[in-house]
């Protein structure tokens, strides 16, 4: 079965995406955040000036226009069909590595009163610079990290206070 996705571009333009147009973009690395794609004999330079994994949100450069591309998969869509909002992540007590990767900064210190979005660190995964915000408002109990660290999927990197 495959995946798809909807990309909402601020929150203006959706476009339905799937697994098979995401393996045909002709799209070459020129940096840890740059791309150089090729569209129907068109060339685009593309940048990801900032990135929410944990949102799907993305804030992106393409030809020097700046956009905000949101990403939602099929699970994103039945949820919000079902008229669900309150997002579970609010009952997170520890952040764990979404994927394999580096740790470049620590935007956090244990006692830290923190809100709901606010950056805690950034993880370089995948040639790209991924900072990670707070899923909920809370008190930073302890910080398994540190800047260079490298880290595995599924690794504790922070626990909140409960």
């Amino acid at each position: 079965m495959s995946k798809h996705f909807k990309a909402a571009v601020n929150m203006a333009f959706h476009f339905d995406i799937s697994e098979s147009d995401v393996s045909n973009i002709d799209a070459v690395a020129t940096s840890k955040t740059g791309y150089h794609i090729l569209h129907q004999n068109k060339p685009y330079g593309v940048k990801i000036v900032s990135s929410n994994f944990n949102g799907k949100s993305y804030q992106i450069s393409l030809n020097n226009n700046n956009y905000h591309v949101q990403i939602s998969d099929d699970l994103d869509v039945m949820i919000k069909e079902m008229g669900f909002t309150a997002r579970a992540s609010k009952l997170v007590d520890v952040i764990k590595a979404p994927m394999p990767g580096l740790i470049l900064e620590i935007q956090v210190k244990v006692g830290q009163t923190v809100k709901e979005n606010d950056p805690l660190f950034i993880l370089e995964a995948m040639k790209m610079e991924n900072s990670m915000v707070s899923p909920r408002d809370g008190v930073i109990k302890f910080i398994a990290i540190k800047p260079g660290d490298a880290v595995e999927k599924n690794q504790l990197l922070i626990e909140f206070e409960s």
